[in-house]
């Protein structure tokens, strides 16, 4: 694979998996009635979060799983639960503006820009098991290179429109606002379905081809 394609192929794939733009809504949903500087803050913990955490994986990510017998299936079908509960009270409304105490601001702003902004909604598992994948493609120094430099490039333009979709407040207004959080809620839930969907398919066909091969021949 030559440099262009590679480099194309890290950067559409991470910046669909990441999925900045539909993690908009639960920003913009959990933070309301916060000031500009704690949205600041929030935003540049989620980036920093799963711009770590993916590149822990991006390096060492075959050495953990099989260090802790975890599965990028098994790792698929929890991250699905988990974004599937999170589309689902979004679709409820059940994100509502939160009253908090000025001692409580400092601890929900670092309990939410880790989970669920930073993971998985930002570094979910398919972009630890992309991450993982092109790793072991880039055979060579400068394959790496690009891979490193598509994801620091897609995490930087995630923490601009984060920081930009704050304004989106008093432009869209409350109703569209509910209306946006809904819509991405249903599509939230459906990425969760095919996450899960992702995970189970393989275990479930190598369980049938363990199965087929007990069979009396």
């Amino acid at each position: 694979m030559d440099t262009l394609s590679f480099a194309l192929l890290c950067l559409t794939s991470f910046f669909t998996l990441t999925n900045p733009l539909g993690t908009m809504p639960v920003f913009l949903t959990m933070t309301q009635g916060m000031t500009e500087k704690e949205r600041r803050f929030i935003v540049t913990r989620a980036t920093l979060t799963a711009f770590i955490i993916i590149m822990v994986f991006t390096f060492a990510g075959q050495f953990l799983f099989k260090f802790f017998g975890i599965s990028t299936d098994g790792f698929r079908i929890a991250g699905g639960f988990i974004i599937f509960k999170i589309g689902y009270d979004m679709l409820q409304a059940r994100y509502t503006p939160m009253k908090l105490k000025d001692e409580e601001i400092k601890t929900y702003a670092n309990d939410i820009s880790i989970t669920p902004l930073g993971i998985p909604m930002l570094c979910g598992p398919g972009a630890i098991a992309n991450s993982i994948v092109l790793m072991q493609d880039a055979q060579s120094m400068e394959l790496k290179s690009i891979l490193i430099g598509s994801i620091a490039f897609i995490y930087l333009l995630t923490y601009f429109i984060l920081r930009a979709s704050t304004r989106l407040v008093n432009v869209l207004g409350e109703t569209g606002n509910n209306v946006m959080m809904r819509l991405m809620g249903l599509i939230l839930m459906v990425i969760g379905v095919e996450c899960f969907v992702g995970g189970v398919k393989p275990i479930l066909l190598d369980v049938l081809a363990e199965s087929y091969q007990g069979l009396p021949s």
